[in-house]
């Protein structure tokens, strides 16, 4: 499967708020965020932030150094697009988490609400903690939201995995420190429930 042509065509066809995952606010990574990095000049990198309006809360208050990476160009430019003026302080990557070209050392948050549950192959998972270990710095935090022990197995077409607390850290590894677990009951744009999971970890 081609990722990249896969949620070109879920943006494309989908607004902003029709799909699954949509909040009008990401009210929990935005606290987890502002507790590991109270700092507004502190690296945030958003991966998989398309079209999410976490950047949008970020900037409100006062962080000044974001970086949101997605897939598609299509989410991004719909977010430069909102966001208007404010876009200009915003650095936007267009890539596959897998392959991206990350600098190393240089995030102080590291934020995912649901990339790495599209990871169902163990060379995909290796791939992406080996970009975290090199872009977050020693002393970083690593915020990753997946699909909980009850969430769904499929998600927009595609199958995922579904994580407990300890599940999610093991992929990780020791050198991730895991400080706090959050279970989530999201409610869909189409009047379901699904169960998430978030937790924080510091890199040793």
């Amino acid at each position: 499967m081609n990722v990249e042509r896969h949620w070109e065509k879920v943006y494309r066809e989908k607004a902003p708020n029709a799909v699954s995952w949509y909040r009008p606010h990401l009210e929990t990574s935005l606290a987890l965020i502002e507790k590991s990095a109270p700092a507004r000049d502190a690296a945030i990198i958003d991966v998989g932030g398309g079209e999410s309006t976490l950047v949008d809360d970020l900037l409100a208050a006062g962080y000044r150094n974001v970086t949101i990476l997605d897939v598609s160009h299509t989410a991004i430019e719909v977010t430069k697009k909102r966001l208007s003026a404010a876009s200009e302080h915003v650095r936007w990557l267009a890539a596959d988490i897998a392959d991206a070209e990350l600098p190393a050392n240089a995030y102080q948050v590291w934020h995912d609400r649901a990339v790495f549950h599209f990871l169902t192959s163990m060379k995909q998972r290796i791939a992406y903690v080996r970009q975290v270990a090199r872009a977050v710095k020693p002393g970083g935090h690593v915020i990753v939201s997946t699909f909980g022990p009850q969430g769904p197995k499929t998600c927009s077409g595609l199958s995922v995995m579904r994580y407990d607390a300890d599940g999610l850290h093991a992929e990780f590894g020791a050198r991730f420190r895991l400080l706090d677990s959050i279970e989530e009951l999201h409610h869909t744009p189409f009047g379901t429930a699904q169960q998430y999971l978030y937790c924080l970890c510091r890199v040793e």
